[in-house]
């Protein structure tokens, strides 16, 4: 088999990596829902779990003995909040490493990160900060990437942001940066809809063009979470993961899946946290919604 440098560990080796099945439906693992996972026997009918890496980066105490035990009942699906690779000084090399021994700790099946950046020097931010979208930031982000990846030993997958406002000095839409990001890289995508809605109604990004135009093969997640209106009135829409999923984001997700089939998903709830059934709930809908697609 022919190497592929972007796909090569430190030990020169290609590591082979399983991928989840495509109809998987899944849910993230938050504070509130760790108890009903965390004991054998009466496991939550669900086909995957997604964490928030940071969460997880102290490798001891009760938490992570808990998050091992489910790992071996749960395939698990590791999101990145905070390698920050938008950043031009690189990726800080001990974060990259914690991640690494996280994914090889549950054996994750899925690896994913933000196209953004959240840190300055030493000082990490509390946010997703957005990119320009120029040549530069997308030089930046695909040395990143590929850093990342070869570190790994393991394909990434890139999640689109919400947008609130437009930077100036653009050179390019998101979609083109998605796609020469994954031309450059090899990476893979994590399409959010609701971050793609938020997006559209916010500075007016057209989504079905981006649906035309993002390219379909290299999405290998997909996210669906809630939004709200800001507090302060106006038309501008929140991405707080602190609510149901909307109608218009259910009719994006049912769309997409119409065009490409059924893609690993998973339903975000990250505050004002309903009961588990009520989150099973609208994971049974997302498999209703990918049972209909011939």
């Amino acid at each position: 088999m022919q190497k592929d440098r972007r796909w090569l560990d430190r030990t020169d080796q290609v590591l082979m990596v399983s991928s989840p099945e495509s109809n998987w439906v899944g849910i993230g693992l938050r504070s509130p829902y760790h108890s009903s996972f965390a004991d054998a026997g009466d496991d939550p009918r669900i086909d995957w779990l997604e964490v928030h890496a940071e969460n997880y980066f102290d490798r001891g105490g009760p938490r992570y003995r808990a998050l091992s035990a489910i790992a071996a009942r749960y395939p698990i699906s590791v999101h990145g909040v905070a390698l920050s690779l938008g950043s031009a000084d690189g990726i800080d090399a001990d974060q990259l490493d914690r991640l690494h021994a996280l994914v090889s700790d549950v054996g994750a099946c899925q690896v994913s990160e933000h196209l953004a950046w959240s840190r300055l020097g030493a000082t990490y931010f509390n946010d997703l900060l957005p990119l320009p979208l120029t040549d530069d930031a997308l030089d930046a982000v695909s040395r990143n990437v590929e850093h990342a990846q070869r570190h790994l030993g393991r394909r990434i997958l890139i999640e689109n942001p919400s947008t609130y406002l437009e930077l100036p000095g653009a050179s390019m839409r998101e979609v083109m940066f998605l796609r020469r990001l994954v031309d450059r890289t090899g990476c893979g995508l994590l399409v959010d809809l609701n971050n793609l809605f938020v997006s559209a109604n916010n500075v007016g990004t057209l989504w079905r063009e981006w649906l035309d135009e993002i390219p379909t093969a290299a999405i290998g997640e997909i996210h669906l979470a809630g939004h709200e209106p800001d507090a302060h009135g106006g038309d501008l829409l929140i991405d707080t993961h602190g609510s149901d999923v909307s109608d218009d984001v259910w009719a994006l997700y049912a769309e997409l899946t119409r065009r490409i089939g059924p893609r690993p998903t998973i339903i975000e709830r990250d505050c004002n946290w309903p009961p588990l059934e009520h989150l099973l709930g609208e994971a049974d809908r997302a498999s209703q919604i990918i049972g209909l697609v011939e």
